[in-house]
């Protein structure tokens, strides 16, 4: 039921407040919504990690079908993806901020110890420090991973939560997952000195690169929420801010993997357009820059190409090419060379090889000598500096 005109969990976390007043009463219905989940978890499915797999359920199966593309044409109808993003994780970052501040009191250091010691079927709402922290692990975990959807809607990139491989691309990128050991640099840049070691503590330690076991991801965040709340100093501004932090951090990373994967299906929009004339000799280019590295394809690369071959095949490639492409595993470059040579107009197909190479920020020789090559089939002047320059837009 809704509270003064709040939104439940249903609805957005999100929904902007007029004041500092407004946002700290939306927080505390938030955190009223999130005590009843609370209540359904025991103690041993908070240590085991199965409270995430009900995570999943109670913060998105509502949610995605309210929250698309049209909901924030409709909300914000004058502004571009970016500033949408923008406002939206600086408002995240504030309510988790709140979040953190009104539990803060609530839990200590003992908690972690009550964890480890109480009983399996110990509801979680029977410590008042361990009813405050079930609530803010799962309202940090609710705010990421909202947010990390709605980031994705925005860009464009197209998520399909019924499918197992969406749903951990999804999971991976709300907690930066897969940056973990990369906590000390960048995404350490403009955090301030109070709070940095509890940041660089939680990002910190084994990456979770191959596991996608929804209990294995419960787990992974019940440690990171530990390593918060177990720092000596844990005051309520350090908590706000720890809390303020960590939003920013998982949500402008979400954000650059996002808008990148934007980038890359306007780019494949561009190449297929381009090339409406020879698409099947774009696909077998493309993924002659691909292979021409070895057996291990990076998976920017993968990325784009994926969506060259969505976007070719609406456009009218053969079956028979992308038969043949998703059976191939070692390509045979002279008959590709030969399929390129009876084409008029091989310059697009240039063009997007080079997107191609470039899209991973990195550039090896095996693809400069390719793209010569080609740059002869089709009359034109091959200019390393222009492709390395390409890279270096791609990995900003």
């Amino acid at each position: 039921m809704k509270r003064d005109g709040s939104m439940t969990s249903d609805d957005s976390l999100l929904e902007g407040a007029k004041s500092d007043k407004d946002a700290r009463k939306a927080v505390q219905n938030q955190i009223a919504d999130i005590k009843n989940f609370v209540k359904g978890i025991n103690i041993d499915e908070l240590k085991n990690g199965e409270w995430f797999a009900k995570l999943l359920t109670f913060s998105l199966n509502k949610y995605v079908q309210k929250v698309n593309a049209e909901y924030f044409r409709k909300k914000y109808p004058n502004l571009p993806p970016d500033a949408i993003v923008q406002g939206r994780i600086k408002l995240a970052a504030k309510y988790a901020g709140i979040e953190g501040g009104l539990t803060a009191t609530a839990y200590s250091a003992a908690v972690a110890a009550t964890i480890g010691s109480a009983g399996g079927s110990s509801p979680v709402t029977v410590p008042a420090g361990l009813t405050a922290f079930g609530v803010d692990l799962v309202y940090a975990s609710q705010l990421q991973l909202r947010l990390a959807y709605d980031i994705a809607v925005l860009y464009g990139v197209p998520l399909d939560l019924e499918d197992p491989e969406d749903l951990w691309k999804l999971i991976r990128i709300a907690f930066a997952i897969q940056v973990g050991e990369d906590a000390g640099n960048a995404l350490l840049k403009g955090i301030p000195s109070v709070v940095r070691p509890v940041i660089k503590a939680i990002f910190s330690g084994s990456r979770l690169t191959a596991v996608k076991s929804l209990p294995v991801i419960g787990k992974y965040l019940l440690q990171r929420n530990i390593i918060k709340i177990s720092i000596p100093v844990a005051s309520i501004p350090l908590a706000t801010g720890v809390n303020y932090w960590m939003t920013k951090v998982t949500a402008n990373k979400a954000r650059e993997i996002m808008r990148k994967e934007a980038k890359m299906i306007e780019s494949a929009k561009r190449m297929v357009n381009d090339s409406k004339h020879c698409l099947d000799e774009l696909l077998w280019a493309t993924w002659m820059i691909i292979s021409v590295k070895g057996a291990q394809p990076n998976e920017d690369e993968c990325t784009l190409f994926h969506y060259v071959t969505l976007m070719s095949k609406e456009s009218g490639a053969s079956d028979k090419t992308l038969t043949e492409i998703r059976n191939t595993v070692e390509a045979d470059y002279s008959k590709i060379w030969n399929m390129l040579s009876r084409i008029d107009d091989v310059t697009p197909i240039y063009h997007a090889c080079i997107v191609m190479a470039a899209v991973d920020g990195k550039i090896v020789s095996q693809e400069i000598d390719t793209l010569r090559r080609l740059a002869d089939c089709c009359g034109e002047t091959f200019n390393e500096q222009e492709l390395r320059a390409e890279a270096r837009r791609w990995r900003k």
